[in-house]
């Protein structure tokens, strides 16, 4: 990893109608547009996804780094994400996040270590520290077992 401080340049430019384009070094370009709520065309990514697909995103990228450090083999992880956009002393702002972690494990891999690690991630995924809105993680946890058997969810 690089020394702090680390620095991201994203260029975004519009027009006064149409998809704004966003635009970053090496990466591909996105874009974007008001979504349905706020009278947009709701079929581009808006602000407010890229938002909410940011606490997601970061989460899994901290859960691997974790998973590394601790030796913790995993399957998947699926992060379901829903940010609540409301009022708050009168201006727009992000209250809240709920994310449902959904982690596939090995066959006799430990559930409570998978547990413990996810919990990690979310307390050091840097897009939630970043965040005032409430951060709400649930998860479910899925150990693969032999063929021939069951999956259980724990």
């Amino acid at each position: 990893m690089q020394s702090f401080p680390h620095y991201y340049r994203v260029t975004a430019q519009g027009a006064p109608d149409g998809a704004v384009e966003i635009h970053g070094d090496r990466v591909p370009a996105l874009r974007s547009a008001s979504p349905a709520e706020f009278d947009g065309p709701g079929d581009l990514w808006s602000p407010e996804t890229l938002m909410t697909a940011a606490v997601g995103d970061c989460l899994i990228l901290t859960f691997r780094a974790v998973a590394r450090a601790s030796r913790l083999a995993f399957t998947s992880l699926e992060c379901d994400v829903t940010g609540t956009l409301d009022r708050v002393d009168r201006a727009s702002a992000f209250v809240r996040f709920d994310i449902h972690a959904r982690l596939q494990l090995p066959a006799g891999a430990d559930p409570e270590m998978g547990r413990k690690a996810l919990e990690k991630a979310e307390h050091n995924c840097l897009i939630s520290n970043s965040l005032k809105a409430a951060i709400h993680l649930t998860s479910s946890i899925d150990v693969a077992i032999p063929s021939g058997e069951e999956l259980t969810s724990v």
